[in-house]
């Protein structure tokens, strides 16, 4: 899954649109929960080599939260690594270049958004 598609799976599930926050990364952006307002995903480039993967240049990451239990389980499956910016013990990080299942993409965010209500 790519950016784009989580943004149209946020703002068809949530209603919520992605908020641009920084300046000096134009590309990065956090889900907010309308009401409480805190995030329930946070997306940036991140280089390829700070989350421990080969190659070199950046890739789409989008943090969720996920609690210590649950996120351990999810660790090692095709494009879910810990979290970059986030808590590591309650946050992962799902990779949006292809590499982790479009499904698991949605059950993250969706958990996130349950957990941060």
């Amino acid at each position: 899954m790519e950016p784009k598609e989580l943004i149209a799976h946020v703002r068809e599930a949530y209603g919520a649109e992605p908020e641009y926050l920084w300046a000096d990364s134009p590309d990065a952006f956090v889900f907010r929960h309308r009401k409480n307002r805190k995030w329930f995903g946070v997306v940036m480039e991140v280089e390829r080599s700070k989350l421990g993967l080969e190659g070199a240049g950046r890739v789409a990451l989008l943090d969720v939260k996920t609690g210590p239990l649950l996120g351990g389980s999810y660790l090692g499956q095709p494009g879910i690594v810990r979290a970059w910016h986030m808590n590591k013990t309650h946050w992962l990080g799902v990779l949006l270049d292809g590499s982790a299942p479009a499904d698991a993409v949605r059950e993250l965010t969706d958990l996130s958004f349950s957990l941060t209500e």
